[in-house]
């Protein structure tokens, strides 16, 4: 990345240039693009091989022939223009002569050698990366919007990760990857996002920077570079921020058959490193959001109606939606099915157990939910005092097990795991969520509830709240289970709606 190696060979192959009395015609030069992968771009390459073609010089100079190719292909290129078209090759470590037997032999031996070598440092690397992932360090590369290359928080680009996040994963009126980019770019205006640099720019600045001060450290001469251009962000950068999971702590490595293979939601999910148990590898760096929030938005980037959603819009309209469950028993257990309701074009539903129509449902459930507010004990007489550090707790416990959730969701879509595994995460996981919700409302009523718990009319207030507050409310104070609707029964029946209250 210094240059200093390519001046070295520059510097060798003139003076052969000059020994065999050529007249140097042009010098080309692809800085840090390898010669052994066939897919990668090399600008000067390409150009040297088109003045060619087009007569501009008769003789090559390189400093040795893996330098100028490493592609058995493009070697026999060159064999052809020797041997029909005159074309001189001279490499520094050694004259090479692609007319005769010998000279092919040489060539054709030096081409394997560098292509083994490549694939046996190319093994050891590998290696090397995924030992150093496994031990949860901080990988090598080029780092992400908000690490340092050691892995240390970067503060100011942090808190543009998190924000990001926290406007993607809104519940009403969330952003979208356009928007984002956008906000980063400074030509749209969102409230809690501050334009930046393109991150390719400031990454080519730092570099600079330090290539500059390796310099004066040496005392050696330093030849400015250009760094790459800023410009806008592209929603292809913001999904990438949204996809990383170094973001929630988690140590990553990319098996190499998944670099390929095309499938980005695939290969983001393959980078997770887990353990025997099967749980993620956590990294030795602070991580800048928490597991919840990455599954929650890999939940949302997965969904396939965002594809064809033409209104843009991946919030809940549903009061009830993914927040009551399916009372219906199985009539071999006896056990309810306990799991979350989806919404439905008219109301509610189960696969194979009910459709429900909803605005019944919900007026029923507001109704119960607003006289449990109004009554003197409910819950306005939880003090108003609460321990932040106390719910952080809570919180980061409570992210924990929907995390848990999410991981065993994705593991069973996989066909990793058997339904019953994931019955029994999910089971585990839901009834310590209750129990920690439950602790977090007697935390105190300055929380994310205090819009509804902490006013004088608790009641009124939880009537006139957004949908996703009344979400939290309910599901805070009670289980909401349905039942089928009666046959033979018409309207709204209340006995098919179970309401629970919770501990408080």
């Amino acid at each position: 990345m210094d240059g200093l190696a390519i001046e070295r060979q520059r510097e060798d192959c003139e003076r052969l240039a000059e020994r065999e009395g050529w007249t140097i015609v042009e010098t080309y030069i692809d800085q840090s693009k390898s010669a052994t992968d066939a897919t990668k771009s090399r600008p000067d390459y390409d150009r040297m091989v088109a003045d060619y073609e087009a007569g501009a010089f008769d003789a090559i100079v390189c400093w040795d022939l893996d330098r100028l190719t490493r592609q058995p292909r493009q070697m026999e290129d060159w064999v052809d223009a020797a041997r029909f078209r005159g074309l001189l090759l001279k490499s520094v470590s050694g004259d090479v002569d692609l007319t005769n037997e010998n000279g092919l032999l040489i060539a054709g031996i030096k081409i394997q050698v560098a292509r083994a070598e490549v694939v046996r440092k190319s093994k050891r690397q590998s290696r090397a990366q995924k030992q150093r992932a496994a031990m949860g360090r901080a990988p090598k590369g080029m780092r992400p919007l908000g690490y340092a290359t050691n892995g240390d928080v970067i503060e100011h680009e942090a808190t543009a990760v998190r924000a990001i996040y926290a406007l993607f994963t809104k519940t009403e009126n969330p952003e979208s990857l356009r928007s984002l980019a956008r906000a980063l770019s400074g030509t749209d205006v969102i409230k809690g996002i501050d334009a930046l640099p393109k991150h390719t720019h400031t990454v080519s600045v730092e570099r600079e920077a330090a290539r500059k001060q390796r310099a004066e450290e040496e005392n050696r001469p330093y030849e400015a570079r250009e760094p790459k251009a800023d410009g806008p962000w592209s929603p292809s950068t913001v999904l990438g921020i949204l996809r990383n999971p170094r973001y929630a702590g988690m140590s990553t490595y990319t098996p190499k058959e998944f670099q390929k293979d095309g499938n980005r939601r695939r290969t983001w999910r393959a980078q997770i490193l887990r353990d025997d148990a099967g749980e993620p590898i956590r990294g030795q760096w602070e991580s800048i959001v928490d597991d919840e929030t990455w599954w929650k938005v890999q939940e949302i980037l997965d969904d396939k109606k965002r594809v064809t959603n033409t209104s843009g819009s991946t919030k809940r309209k549903r009061l009830g939606s993914g927040l009551y469950r399916c009372g219906l028993s199985d009539p071999e257990t006896g056990q309810p099915c306990g799991k979350k309701v989806t919404g439905a074009p008219r109301g509610y539903t189960c696969p194979g157990h009910m459709v429900r129509s909803g605005p019944a449902i919900d007026d029923f459930v507001t109704g119960v939910i607003s006289a449990r507010l109004a009554e003197p004990d409910a819950v306005r007489q939880v003090p108003a005092t609460t321990d932040s550090a106390a719910t952080q707790a809570i919180d980061a416990a409570i992210s924990a097990q929907r995390a848990k959730i999410s991981r065993a969701q994705h593991d069973y879509d996989e066909e990793i795991i058997e339904g019953r595994d994931l019955k029994r995460v999910r089971d585990a996981a839901e009834a310590a969520i209750q129990e920690l919700e439950a602790q977090r409302l007697l935390q105190g009523r300055s929380g994310a509830l205090a819009p509804v718990l902490g006013t004088g009319d608790p009641a009124n207030a939880f009537r006139e709240a957004s949908l996703n507050l009344r979400r939290q409310v309910i599901d805070a104070l009670a289980t909401v289970s349905l039942q089928p609707q009666p046959r033979g029964r018409k309207g709204f029946d209340p006995a098919s709606v179970e309401i629970v209250w919770k501990s408080l």
